[in-house]
């Protein structure tokens, strides 16, 4: 049986880091995405911003990143799908951690955020 949470994790990333330590001492198994190596799909993430609620993909995306800012992201009229497109070209993009959850996600970013998934 799959576990019932994703994390999505980067291990040169402090709050990443810090999401899954939280995991571990809590005794919450979850899958470890390392989604620079393992990039997610676009139907995954397309899912995963659904589950997050967010009306605009940039919530999910690293926008103060200069890969951001050379893509020319910041460009007002790309949709959320161009956007989510440009995530699954480069993981970079998308912003860390993201733990997921079977209909939620939170992404860890103040990590309250994952704590308040948890709850």
């Amino acid at each position: 049986m799959p576990s019932e949470w994703i994390l999505y994790h980067n291990n040169r990333c402090s709050k990443s880091r810090a999401a899954l330590a939280l995991l571990e001492t809590r005794g919450i198994e979850a899958e470890i995405v390392h989604y620079l190596t393992a990039p997610p799909d676009l139907a995954t993430l397309k899912d995963m911003f659904r589950k997050l609620g967010l009306s605009d993909v940039r919530g999910m995306m690293r926008v103060k990143d200069s890969l951001y800012q050379e893509l020319g992201l910041d460009t007002p009229d790309l949709s959320n799908d161009d956007l989510l497109a440009a995530i699954a070209e480069h993981p970079a993009l998308l912003e860390r951690p993201i733990l997921v959850g079977r209909e939620r996600a939170a992404i860890g970013r103040p990590l309250e955020n994952i704590e308040a998934l948890l709850a």
